[in-house]
């Protein structure tokens, strides 16, 4: 079996390094009004979201109450408190950002057409998934800007619950609602187009990525990073997915969820949106000098993420097709 990398991951890689070469372009003094087309982008994403979201699909999902309750514990209740557990060994400044990258890692939805995509490769319960993966977007808007309230205010940030509410219901839940309104009149054509939609959402995530890591090298941000602590990092992350992949299917086991169930729990509830990660961080963090930092846990995740579930999922492929030829 040949392991592919993904696209978006070299994509990532390539923009990073790009705003390390020409940072001046995503600084305040640029010409280029990224800051604008960004909010613009984010706005557009959510409104495309709100358009593929299917109702049929949704209805077919939600029965199935204890495998929800299982995914969504996961996603915002499990992963922080894993990630709180650690708070009391910080002892200075540069360890709370590491922290706090990590906990707003932990604090993020669940990621949507990579989950879908992976439950459906390996056979597992597709209309949970769909139901689960749109869900989690929605209950992130709510809980994630929550969970990060209780310690974003102690590291400095301008962190204002009312100006960082208004901004999702603007550039998130208002465009979310009002795809879902047109979803019948237009829900077809985006379908039909998924895949330049996709190429745009992706487009934005670079942008604003390439905007975030500009401001961090611009302020030498990264200069106390080193190789060993990147290493360590990766570490980190690897320890963390395999810890909640290996827990949520034990506890799906636990619960005496059939194949594709327990499938459907590992695949959505491990997963880690970079899309809602990026957007929450310009919104929640703002312009801090650090935000390079506080999304590159995120990223590790997200390569990672796709890197180890592509390879589960292809094998659980293989497998399901092994049995059925034997059948």
């Amino acid at each position: 079996m040949k392991i592919k990398i993904d696209k978006f991951v070299l994509s990532i890689i390539a923009v990073i390094s790009i705003a390390y070469i020409f940072p001046d372009w995503g600084t305040h003094e640029s010409k280029i009004p990224i800051d604008t087309i960004s909010a613009i982008g984010i706005s557009l994403i959510f409104f495309f979201y709100g358009l593929k979201l299917s109702p049929t699909k949704l209805k077919e999902g939600i029965k199935n109450w204890k495998l929800h309750l299982l995914i969504q514990s996961s996603t915002f209740l499990i992963f922080p408190l894993l990630i709180l557990v650690f708070r009391p060994f910080i002892q200075n400044e540069e360890q709370k950002i590491i922290w706090l990258a990590f906990f707003f890692l932990a604090a993020l939805p669940s990621t949507v057409s990579s989950s879908v995509v992976m439950v459906s490769i390996a056979k597992g319960n597709i209309p949970a998934a769909i139901f689960n993966a749109s869900i989690s977007g929605i209950i992130g808007v709510v809980i994630t800007p929550l969970w990060m309230g209780l310690f974003v205010q102690s590291a400095q940030t301008d962190f204002n619950f009312t100006d960082i509410y208004l901004k999702l219901i603007v550039q998130i839940i208002l465009p979310v609602i009002m795809g879902v309104l047109l979803q019948r009149f237009f829900g077809e054509f985006a379908q039909k187009h998924n895949k330049h939609l996709t190429l745009f959402d992706k487009s934005i995530i670079l942008l604003i990525i390439y905007k975030s890591f500009a401001a961090s090298f611009e302020e030498n941000i990264f200069s106390s990073v080193s190789i060993w602590d990147l290493l360590l990092l990766v570490i980190a992350v690897l320890l963390l997915f395999c810890l909640m992949f290996f827990f949520t299917g034990f506890l799906s086991k636990e619960m005496e969820f059939n194949t594709e169930d327990q499938i459907t729990a590992q695949f959505c509830g491990t997963k880690k949106s970079l899309v809602h990660g990026t957007v929450f961080s310009k919104i929640i963090f703002g312009n801090i000098a650090s935000i390079g930092i506080i999304l590159l846990p995120l990223m590790l995740f997200h390569a990672l993420q796709l890197l180890i579930i592509s390879i589960v999922a292809s094998k659980m492929s293989v497998n399901y097709k092994s049995v059925s030829i034997t059948a």
